[in-house]
C-alpha cells in the first residue's frame, strides 16, 4: 500500500519508526538548598510539540518531608502524580503516587504542545538527600521539536 504521509527523520535522516524513538536521562542528587528547594526545576527543556513518556529510578533513598510531582506549567503533576519523597526509596520506579520496587507499569504516554518544559515541583518542605535518575522517552511532533536535559540546579 501506498502512502504520501511522510516519513520524520531524525538529525542522521534515519526514519523515526517509534513512539519511544529517543532517551534522554537526568541524575538529580538532592540538597536542601539548591535540587531539593522547595520549588518548579526544570528537569528537561522542551521545544515545539513533543509524545513523551517520564519515569524515575531512586538509586538512594530520598529524605524530607517535601512532596514531588513532573509536569508542566499549569498542571505539575500530569506526568507523575505527587507523592512524600519519604516515600521514594533506592530500587524502587516512580511513575505514580506510590513507587514500587521490582516490575512496575509503562508509564502513561503524553502530548506536550508549545515547548512547555518538563518539571520537578517539590513543594512543602525540601528534599534534604537523595539520589533519582529521570527518564524521558520521546519523539517529536512539531517540525523542529526537540528535548534536552537541563543540567540540575
Amino acid at each position: 500500500m501506498a502512502t504520501t504521509s511522510p516519513q520524520q527523520i531524525d538529525a542522521n535522516y534515519r526514519t523515526i519508526n517509534s513512539n519511544d524513538a529517543f532517551l534522554l536521562k537526568s541524575a538529580w542528587t538532592f540538597v536542601a538548598g539548591t535540587t531539593g528547594a522547595v520549588a518548579a526545576h526544570t528537569l528537561f527543556t522542551v521545544t515545539g510539540d513533543v509524545l513523551v513518556r517520564v519515569f524515575a529510578v531512586c538509586s538512594t533513598d530520598v529524605t524530607g518531608s517535601g512532596t514531588g510531582e513532573v509536569g508542566v506549567t499549569g498542571n505539575t503533576a500530569a506526568l507523575i502524580a505527587q507523592t512524600t519523597g519519604t516515600g521514594i526509596d533506592a530500587g524502587e520506579t516512580w511513575i505514580d503516587a506510590t513507587p514500587e520496587v521490582g516490575t512496575v507499569a509503562v508509564p502513561a504516554t503524553f502530548i506536550i504542545t508549545n515547548g512547555l518544559d518538563i518539571l520537578l515541583t517539590i513543594g512543602t518542605n525540601t528534599f534534604t538527600a537523595g539520589v533519582i535518575t529521570f527518564y524521558c522517552l520521546w519523539r517529536p511532533l512539531s517540525t523542529g521539536a526537540d528535548i534536552t536535559v537541563t543540567t540540575p540546579a
